[in-house]
This record gives C-alpha cells, sequence and structure tokens, in this order.
C-alpha cells in the first residue's frame, strides 16, 4: 500500500521534518507499505502564499496513495486538517499515531 504521512511543519527544517518522520518510515516499511515523500524542497515562486503552494503540492501527492497516516500533533496544524478532510471525504485509509 502506498502511504504518505501527514505531519505538523511549521517553523521546522528540513532536517527536522525527516527526523521526526525517520522511525515511522521504517515501521510502516518494515510492514511492506511504500511511503510516499512529501516533505517538498522546491520553493515556491514569490508571489504564491507559500503554506498554500505545499498544501496543493500534498493534496497533488494523496491522489496517488491508499492511506495517509497523521502524525501527533495533526489537529493543531491547519495543513493537517485539510488533509484529514480530504483524506476522509475522498476515501483513504486514515492511520492516527496519537
Amino acid at each position: 500500500m502506498k502511504v504518505m504521512i501527514s505531519q505538523p511543519m511549521k517553523g521546522k527544517s528540513t532536517e527536522e521534518v525527516r527526523f521526526e518522520r525517520k522511525a515511522i518510515i521504517a515501521k510502516l516499511e518494515k510492514k511492506g507499505h511504500t511511503v510516499v515523500d512529501t516533505v517538498f524542497t522546491d520553493t515556491p515562486p514569490d508571489t504564491e502564499n507559500t503554506a498554500l503552494w505545499h498544501l496543493g503540492k500534498s493534496l497533488e501527492v494523496m491522489s496517488s496513495v491508499d492511506a495517509v497516516y497523521f502524525m501527533a500533533g495533526w489537529r493543531q496544524a491547519r495543513g493537517c486538517l485539510i488533509e484529514h478532510m480530504a483524506a476522509e471525504k475522498y476515501g483513504l485509509w486514515i492511520i492516527h499515531q496519537d
């Protein structure tokens, strides 16, 4: 099964985000799942709302997965809340860390 991870990222460096999800990726891969990377390193155009631009990219990736794994704290992150709503409305399997 293809899985993406939804994770609060505001105020975190790319390295911090990758470190936080490392154990989860290992756990999912050990169960035979493929984790799709959603840590985007490309830069949005200067005229774009950065958070919304990243959310759009996440939703695009979501269209190609079977499940979304929501890390602890997702309920306090607006992007994660939107991703959760999309996953529910479009029938993806939802996994909660908490």
